[in-house]
């Protein structure tokens, strides 16, 4: 029942900027922690941006003032800014829902972020 749909992804020059987006459902999603992560072909996935329920935030190093992480809870949507992308963000970027206390973890689809000229 618990459904995170991402959108936004696609192609994009290097020094461009995406707008990534991840609707919840099935969840109470105000009281729910949220993140981003990426993966590519052949890696492990990896955690780039967190917001918590009161919209604490926290980066990757190599994303730190170029990605905003920021959530509407009206809209059950946590979002993900991209700016001055570099090829190297070039991943499946997928949402993530976790409950406070929780071991258990929610994942959407992903969607393909490309960053290339």
């Amino acid at each position: 029942q618990v459904q995170l749909v991402e959108a936004g992804g696609g192609l994009v020059q290097p020094g461009g900027s995406l707008r990534l987006s991840c609707v919840a459902s099935g969840i109470i999603f105000r009281i729910y922690a949220m993140a981003w992560y990426r993966q590519v072909p052949g890696k492990q996935r990896e955690l780039v941006a967190t917001i918590s329920s009161g919209a604490n935030t926290n980066y990757k190093d190599s994303v730190k003032g170029r990605f905003t992480i920021s959530r509407d809870n009206a809209k059950a949507t946590v979002y993900l800014q991209m700016n001055n992308l570099k090829p190297e963000d070039t991943a499946v970027y997928y949402c993530n829902a976790r409950e406070p206390g929780k071991l258990r973890a929610d994942w959407g689809q992903g969607t393909q972020v490309t960053v290339s000229s």
